[in-house]
């Protein structure tokens, strides 16, 4: 890694060779100086903030940083969240060989060189960290060619990743390692980072003054990430100068808006897809808005989003409101036909339409129902005179024979079976009261008692 990786993030990037070792931050002769969020790297695991959960007396975290675990490890949370900060220190446990790989830019030859390296090192009892930043991005040949170095702890392997590793990480290698979440850092832990920074000698050593306003501003565009928090910061104070306040409207000055935390690839795809459904399950038309508009601005691809309204609107809302699938189907065409940015407005009048129609699973329910008795073998032959028979033969065989058409009967519905004789009376499609269902239920009893050929009441 060079002298510009972040302090508690995993978004580096890398110069040079792919193997490198963790340099300690410098200044750059004749240019800016080293990044705020650098020069606040906690250099002991006292000065990290938040993971509490992970750091306890004797937590398999703790005993690799304090050089007594040998456990390989996968640090997985979001972004600015410690997971550089942990290796690092974890590197300098007892001594420890760093090398870090970036799976932005290292190959198989780049992680066999650093294998070969460590059991070198191991013949004079030296151990290896091997750190990979992003290891999601590495291919399952890049993933695969680890697994004897990790199960042999010829390297200590630390593997960072933004993304839940079970989707993105061969089993083999996730086998071999301690999973460890990183959560997002809470506000007190942002503030805590933040009033550090402030008076540090490493930081801005009391440079500026800062209100309790721009702070607070500062936390909420930091969204749980100390290091966006942090560049944040060192932006504002840049407008302010030497001596400078740093007040709210200086902070709005100097950053334009918080980064909506998202990867399309990742979990947070499906987190954010979820809670968008749910709400508009839940007819929360304000929260579906909100994540709809989270999924727009970080970029989702708009024919995923519609996908998903054309499939809700048959699966919670469904014969509440027939127009539903129609407006979702609308949308989805237009998204089609204009693209973005102007499609993201059918998108909001579909997902507003969605949000606050009637709902009702009873499609769903009907279908499940029916698949079930499918699976428990209850598929019986079809009942003779429903039978094809459009062939020379048919009548002999008894196909179509005593068929009634519905049209020749004045009301257009008549008595006749047409489920096999095992499934005669069951009932799949149970309407709700909600929408247009509630005048649905009272005409589908109707039906069902022409049909059946019961009388009035029954």
């Amino acid at each position: 890694m060079t002298g510009d990786d972040s302090l508690f993030g995993d978004d580096s990037e890398y110069d040079g060779d792919a193997v490198e070792s963790l340099a300690p931050p410098v200044r750059r002769a004749g240019g800016p100086t080293t990044p705020l969020a650098v020069r606040m790297r906690p250099r002991t695991l006292d000065e990290v903030v938040g993971q509490g959960h992970l750091l306890t007396p004797g937590a398999p975290l703790r005993r690799l940083v304090e050089g007594s675990g040998a456990a390989s490890v996968m640090l997985y949370g979001p972004p600015g969240t410690g997971k550089t900060t942990l290796a690092s220190l974890i590197s300098g446990a007892t001594g420890r060989k760093f090398e870090a790989l970036s799976a932005l830019s290292a190959g198989v030859k780049d992680v066999r060189a650093v294998i070969d390296l460590a059991r070198r090192r191991l013949l004079n009892d030296e151990q290896t960290v091997l750190f990979i930043d992003e290891v999601h991005r590495f291919s399952k040949t890049q993933q695969d060619a680890l697994l004897a170095a990790v199960e042999n702890r010829i390297v200590l392997l630390v593997a960072a990743t933004t993304e839940n590793p079970s989707f993105s990480v061969v089993s083999p290698l996730l086998s071999r390692s301690l999973v460890l979440q990183l959560r997002s850092l809470t506000d007190d832990d942002i503030r805590e980072v933040l009033t550090r920074a402030l008076a540090d000698e490493r930081g801005l050593a009391g440079s500026v003054t800062v209100t309790d306003e721009a702070i607070g501003h500062l936390i909420r565009l930091a969204g749980g990430d100390a290091r966006r928090g942090l560049t944040a910061l060192e932006a504002a104070t840049d407008t302010a100068g030497p001596g400078g306040t740093v007040d709210l409207d200086t902070v709005e000055k100097s950053v334009d808006r918080a980064a909506v935390r998202y990867d399309r690839d990742g979990d947070q795809h499906y987190d954010v897809i979820s809670a968008f459904i749910k709400s508009i399950r839940g007819s929360d038309v304000d929260a579906a808005m909100h994540y709809l508009a989270r999924m727009i601005t970080a970029g989702e691809d708009p024919r995923f989003i519609a996908r998903r309204l054309v499939v809700h609107a048959s699966e919670d809302i469904g014969m509440a409101d027939p127009t539903a699938l129609l407006a979702a189907t609308a949308a989805a065409q237009a998204v089609q036909m204009i693209g973005m940015p102007e499609a993201r407005l059918a998108l909001a009048q579909a997902t507003i339409h969605l949000a606050t129609a009637p709902k009702s699973g009873a499609v769903t329910s009907a279908l499940s129902a029916a698949m079930a008795d499918i699976a428990a073998g209850k598929a019986g032959a079809v009942p003779p005179h429903l039978r094809d028979g459009h062939y020379a033969g048919a009548a002999a065989l008894g196909s179509a024979v005593g068929y009634k058409f519905p049209h020749d009967d004045p009301g257009g519905v008549l008595t006749q079976q047409y489920p096999p004789d095992e499934l005669v009376g069951t009932d799949y499609y149970r309407p709700t009261t909600h929408g247009a269902e509630r005048e649905l239920e009272t005409r589908l009893g109707k039906l069902r008692r022409i049909v059946r050929g019961r009388p009035s009441g029954s």
